[in-house]
């Protein structure tokens, strides 16, 4: 899965983490219910910080990045 490799590589970390604080800027600015934004950012910055892939069970791929990265690798 090409998409779930880019996702648990370091680039796919970065990515997610300058998409999630974009939300979160986004969500703050426009306010009211436009704070969903900034919700969904918390979460696309945590899932970047904390290497896990949301995605990869749906694949029946383990939620750990390293875990996934060392799968594929191996």
């Amino acid at each position: 899965m090409p998409v779930l490799t880019f996702l648990s590589s370091t680039a796919g970390r970065w990515t997610r983490g300058i998409a999630g604080a974009g939300l979160i800027v986004a969500g703050l600015v426009l306010g009211g219910a436009a704070y969903a934004l900034a919700g969904v950012g918390v979460v696309f910055v945590l899932v970047g910080v904390f290497d896990v892939c949301l995605l990869a069970p749906l694949f029946r791929r383990p939620l750990s990045g390293a875990r996934y990265r060392a799968m594929t690798n191996a």
